[in-house]
């Protein structure tokens, strides 16, 4: 049964289809393959054995019943543990919330159901998602299955290293400021944010409520493509879900695996480069610019220069939409509950409970947020930096008038080892200085492998207007193709 976990979701699902194996074989193969690497790994918070078993007897039930199955029907996959799900506990790797079970399934789970999608479990994360290493988790780091002294990104990095290690062929995780595609450029598969309301948000534990985005992971772009299109699509229950189709992603990836752009434009985005960025990334990503335009698409240099302003404005945007966000958590209702005593003061439980309950990098956050929310501060710090994500969407505008796509490196660095940067925030919060921009601005982006540094993956993200989600991934699969998927070739054995 193990040669099923190297396959990739499409070649499963077909498997699954055609009779060739079963959905309970498959699913049994990467529960096995949980169970011998996750100690290492640390990938998981909660494996659901028995309920993925009974969801793959269930397909296997469909199949046998002569009904057509769904696209990815019997493929199993993984939940970043902040995604809701009925009757499994969903913690968002936090204190506060360990032993909550909700009662019912975020949209997106309801959704991967539907489609008969198994799924495995919930990952690790970064505590409500606050974070680019997974080192924030109450349940301590995920590690990266190329080096397990590295990280494998955040805040999704418990999903990106499950993927990566062969525990899932396909995994959920969130974007924030960068939370799918940082993780999938550190672990070298593909990860893509949609565009903001594209995907449900109902059912996910708020962070930053207007920069939340859930999305797909999967070591192809096709499969990432295909999951993609379950998850995606109007929610009545979402209120900034959009009402209008869904992008044909998986048709896209299809024509771009044939390797031809001829015809687009591809612009390279000049302020995401220089100081701080690793020569092992540059090289990489240049060699693969270079390749784009041997297969055809025009490449011109885009200057955005108000990038250069994103990680002062995402600081100040995020962090205060937590502050109101996270205020929900008041020891009242559900979740951890310090002091509880009859004599204590609402004040003393919600502050006890708060202070046990919080990690260091989320009340960081939180209390950023406050005071650049509180009475005096407003206009100059969460005022003005809204107008820094407009005058950031204003290039994005800019540019796709000119151009087709945008590409830069996904991470200005590798893969980096778990412990020194954690002691140093300013240092953490910089990774994210290539995806914050994307994030702002709403538009779609993907990260997808483009080669090695110092044996360790490099990721190309590719930023396409709003709803152009096909862009991203038609030059995705092109550059999939192309280099012949090196990355994957060279991927880890645990």
């Amino acid at each position: 049964m193990t040669e099923f976990i190297k396959l990739s979701a499409a070649e499963l699902a077909g498997l699954v289809a055609d009779g060739t194996a079963s959905a309970r074989d498959i699913t049994q193969a990467h529960l096995d393959r949980i169970t011998s690497t996750d100690e290492r790994l640390n990938a998981f918070v909660t494996v659901d054995a028995e309920g993925a078993l009974a969801t793959a007897d269930a397909v296997d039930a469909r199949r046998a019943a002569g009904e057509q199955l769904p696209p990815l029907a019997g493929v199993p996959i993984a939940v970043k543990d902040i995604v809701v799900t009925n009757g499994i506990e969903t913690t968002a790797a936090s204190k506060i919330l360990r032993g909550w079970i909700p009662p019912y399934d975020a949209t997106i789970v309801t959704k991967l159901r539907a489609a008969g999608l198994v799924p495995l479990g919930k990952t690790n994360l970064d505590e409500f998602a606050m974070g680019s290493s997974t080192e924030n988790s109450a349940f301590g780091p995920s590690r990266n299955p190329w080096d397990l002294a590295r990280t494998p990104g955040g805040s999704s990095g418990g999903s990106s290293a499950a993927v990566a290690a062969y525990q899932a062929p396909l995994a959920i995780g969130t974007d924030t400021g960068g939370s799918i595609r940082q993780p999938a450029s550190l672990t070298g598969i593909v990860g893509h944010k949609p565009t903001y309301g594209g995907v449900s948000r109902s059912g996910l534990i708020a962070y930053a409520s207007s920069l939340d985005q859930a999305g797909p992971f999967g070591r192809t772009v096709l499969d990432a493509a295909l999951l993609h299109e379950v998850i995606a699509g109007h929610d009545p229950a979402d209120s900034t879900s959009l009402d209008l189709p869904v992008p044909l992603v998986a048709d896209a990836a299809r024509i771009g695996a044939a390797g031809d752009l001829t015809g687009m434009t591809i612009g390279v985005v000049s302020n995401l480069s220089g100081e701080g960025y690793e020569p092992g990334v540059v090289s990489a990503i240049a060699a693969t610019v270079a390749q784009l335009e041997q297969m055809g698409a025009k490449v011109v240099e885009c200057p955005c220069p108000h990038f250069d302003y994103a990680l002062a404005a995402y600081y100040l945007i995020a962090p205060s939409e937590c502050s109101s966000n996270l205020a929900r958590f008041d020891a009242m209702r559900y979740g951890l509950r310090v002091g509880d005593d009859r004599q204590a003061s609402l004040e003393a439980v919600m502050a006890g409970t708060r202070d046990a309950g919080f990690g260091a990098e989320v009340k960081r956050r939180i209390i950023i947020g406050t005071y650049a929310l509180s009475a005096g501060y407003y206009d100059a710090y969460y005022g003005q930096a809204q107008k820094v994500r407009t005058l950031i969407s204003r290039d994005f505008i800019t540019a796709f008038s000119g151009c087709d796509v945008l590409v830069s490196p996904t991470s200005p660095i590798v893969a980096f080892e778990l412990g020194p940067r954690a002691e140093d925030p300013m240092a953490m919060y910089a990774v994210d200085l290539c995806t914050l921009p994307a994030s702002l601005a709403g538009v779609p982006a993907i990260s997808v492998p483009c080669g090695l540094s110092d044996g360790l993956p490099v990721g190309l993200q590719i930023m396409a207007p709003v709803l152009a989600d096909d862009r991203c991934y038609r030059v995705a699969a092109a550059v999939e193709a192309s280099l012949n998927s090196p990355v994957l070739a060279a991927a880890p054995q645990l």
